[in-house]
């Protein structure tokens, strides 16, 4: 299976104390990168989750966002600590005594002090078991996703294929009847300015000028090639690199067939060739 290197996927998952939220989304990269955005108190779960990331991902730029959000009904419980707010009231006196300039605490100040209302303190580890299951199920989501834009790349990159063996299809026939006038005028224009079309050197030049103009292996490598870009994406998995390095030998022989080329119809074949080979390598840049 092809996979693309853009993806997306957010899972929430509800636990005691409230809910457990990840989102992962990546872009393209040429090696693979990590950006993690997690609540500091979930901070110990970022080797678990690389280390999860890593064994399925080789390529692209993965941000992935972990949080977690109380319950509303547990964050607020109805008893006051009695203790802490009689300690807190005994610090504002002192502050107050040895700074009266200072502001008292306000109820909403005091209401938010932590542990006010109990402990309400993460059980950490309790949670890190629930996160690297969140974590899998979004990775299973996002990994679905790439797939499908991948599928989407392969058929867009196989169409490009199908068009350029046409197009090699197309002008292959007509290529030696051309390259044939091509040396007949050559040779006629050599013969008008030697005089002599038994000349030794007329046959040479002629010979040499064949062997220069002859495009059947360049056309042999594109087709090698193609068979090659085909086998690649139907193999799957980690083929971008691949696919790059073929789009540079078919790159290849274009510029050669184009250089070569003495009649019309092989200069705008490899035009289109070169055309389709940049489409084609758009979308590659997008795969993993």
């Amino acid at each position: 299976m092809i996979y693309s290197m853009t993806g997306y996927a957010a899972r929430t998952l509800d636990v005691e104390r409230g809910a457990l939220h990840i989102e992962l989304k990546s872009v393209n990269s040429r090696y693979l990168d990590f950006q993690f955005r997690i609540c500091e108190e979930l901070r110990v779960v970022e080797p678990a989750l690389r280390e999860l990331f890593s064994a399925r991902l080789t390529r692209g730029k993965l941000e992935c966002r972990l949080g977690f959000a109380a319950a509303t009904s547990r964050a607020q419980p109805q008893t006051i600590n009695s203790d802490l707010l009689e300690r807190l009231k005994a610090f504002e006196d002192q502050v107050l005594g040895e700074l009266p300039q200072a502001a008292p605490l306000s109820v909403a100040e005091v209401l938010r002090w932590p542990g006010m209302f109990g402990d309400d303190s993460l059980d950490i580890e309790a949670l890190v078991p629930s996160c690297l299951a969140l974590a899998k199920d979004a990775l299973a989501d996002f990994s679905e996703s790439r797939a499908r834009e991948g599928a989407k790349l392969a058929a867009v990159i196989l169409e490009r294929v199908e068009r350029m063996r046409e197009l090699v299809r197309e002008v292959a026939p007509r290529i030696p009847a051309a390259q044939q006038a091509f040396q007949d005028k050559l040779k006629q224009r050599l013969v008008d300015a030697i005089g002599s079309a038994d000349d030794e050197r007329i046959r040479q030049e002629v010979a040499v000028f064949a062997v220069r103009i002859d495009v059947a292996e360049e056309l042999a490598r594109l087709s090698t090639h193609l068979d090659e870009v085909e086998r690649v994406l139907k193999a799957g998995g980690a083929s971008g690199k691949r696919l790059d390095f073929l789009m540079q030998e078919l790159n290849r022989e274009a510029n050669t067939l184009g250089s070569k080329s003495v009649v019309t119809e092989v200069s705008q074949t490899a035009m289109e060739l070169k055309l389709l080979i940049e489409q084609m390598r758009e979308q590659i840049q997008n795969l993993e």
